[in-house]
């Protein structure tokens, strides 16, 4: 469901603009950022209220939350409305992410059933994505943009009873109090980071917005780290933080995701304002990473047990930045063939990569640290819009350098598989004990 809402959203956005009257196409895509700023921020205060408050009771109130967000939305009237409606969905976001990664680990046992879940996990979330891309087409050229919205409280609702029947209601419940400080100081520096990489990549990294949030980022981050040392009930314990299987694979995920996404943004790009395709089209041919994806969230299971969680982490990063780097040879015409090869080998290497590190970070630990560590999995996903905008500014200077789009294209994702191939010597290097 969260997975579906990003990208149907965003190929539903010149709709939703023309419908609703947005002023200018900065002002539409607080579609998008208005969402994704409330998640991020609040996804390490959830994380810890899902260990003290329950699990399941928090995971059932964001879905239940976030269905009646999506069912506002459907309704909006005017951008305010729409705006108000997509900060709750969010929010409740913020509250189903981490809970439903804790909810599968502890449900699981640490060892190969957990890791086929979590296969299972992160083959539906890409695929969730790709389909959201190709649903958002059909549902904007067939129906109308607030059938995306119906659509999302409709699963909402589905999950929801579910949830309800399946979910035990034995919650795990760590008797600590909240840590108020940390909570407020790791929220306004997430909301900062987020907003000054979303203001630097759309406005300039030099205006004042940018720099200014971002150094409020840097304040409000290093405050947070020294509030955490001090307190008894940390919101993020520092030990679990520096534990080197959670600091080295959250980088790993870090760089899969920022890179993968990124590069997700500069095909649809491609495909639209290089080779003309529709918004219908693009979404279409996005089926190839959705379902290598797919084949490589049921394998990973089984490579994580023959070869170890550094291994298919190595492995992974390396079919993606292969496959990434061979976006060099995209051509200006008839590129599909080699797009769907391309793009299918950097969704199976990044669905390896992202099963590996999230069972790398939630491995070996108690369960009433699942919660945290569940949010701190999630995090990459969130602060990969860093790679995204790095790759945009890549393509910007390349394209004014050359008058030539393709050109700026090449040289991103030539340095994302670099970086890619990077990570994965990172992850041979710094996890294989």
């Amino acid at each position: 469901m969260t997975g579906l809402d990003y990208s149907v959203v965003t190929v539903a956005l010149p709709e939703i603009g023309r419908d609703l009257g947005f002023a200018t196409a900065g002002s539409l895509q607080w579609v998008a950022t208005a969402c994704l700023l409330p998640t991020a921020s609040l996804l390490p205060l959830f994380s810890r209220l899902s260990d003290i408050i329950g699990r399941r009771r928090l995971f059932t109130l964001g879905v239940a939350l976030f269905s009646a967000f999506s069912l506002l939305a459907a309704a909006a009237a005017g951008p305010a409305m729409l705006l108000a409606a997509r900060v709750g969905q969010g929010a409740s976001a913020a509250m189903i992410a981490p809970t439903a990664i804790a909810l599968l680990t502890t449900a699981f046992p640490d060892g190969p059933r957990r890791t086929r879940a979590l296969g299972v996990n992160g083959a539906v979330l890409s695929l969730g994505f790709v389909l959201g891309t190709l649903g958002g087409g059909v549902i904007t050229s067939g129906l109308d943009w607030r059938w995306t919205m119906l659509f999302l409280t409709a699963i909402g609702t589905l999950v929801l009873l579910g949830a309800v029947a399946v979910l035990p209601r034995n919650d795990t419940r760590a008797p600590a109090r909240l840590d108020v400080p940390g909570a407020v100081l790791a929220s306004i520096g997430l909301f900062a980071l987020v907003y000054g990489i979303s203001t630097g990549a759309g406005g300039g990294w030099a205006g004042v917005p940018a720099l200014g949030s971002l150094s409020l980022a840097a304040v409000s981050l290093a405050a947070f780290f020294q509030v955490e040392r001090r307190h008894p009930a940390p919101l993020v314990p520092l030990g679990l933080l520096n534990r080197p299987t959670v600091k080295w694979s959250g980088l790993i995920g870090f760089i899969t995701l920022g890179m993968c996404g990124g590069t997700t943004v500069l095909l649809s790009l491609y495909m639209q304002d290089v080779l003309g395709y529709s918004p219908l089209a693009t979404g279409a041919a996005f089926l190839a990473e959705g379902t290598t994806a797919l084949i490589g969230g049921t394998l990973a299971a089984r490579l994580i047990a023959a070869w170890g969680k550094a291994g298919v982490m190595t492995f992974g990063l390396s079919v993606q930045g292969i496959g990434t780097g061979a976006m060099i040879l995209l051509p200006s015409q008839d590129g599909l063939p080699l797009l769907l090869l391309t793009s299918g080998a950097m969704g199976f290497g990044h669905v390896l990569t992202v099963v590996a590190f999230i069972t790398t970070m939630t491995s070996g630990l108690r369960d009433d640290e699942q919660g945290t560590a569940g949010g701190l999995s999630q995090l990459p996903q969130f602060l990969g819009g860093i790679g995204t905008a790095g790759l945009a500014a890549i393509v910007a200077a390349r394209t004014e350098a050359t008058g030539d789009t393709l050109a700026g294209l090449h040289t991103a994702t030539l340095t994302a598989g670099a970086v890619c191939l990077a990570g994965a010597a990172l992850a041979a290097l710094l996890l294989r004990r």
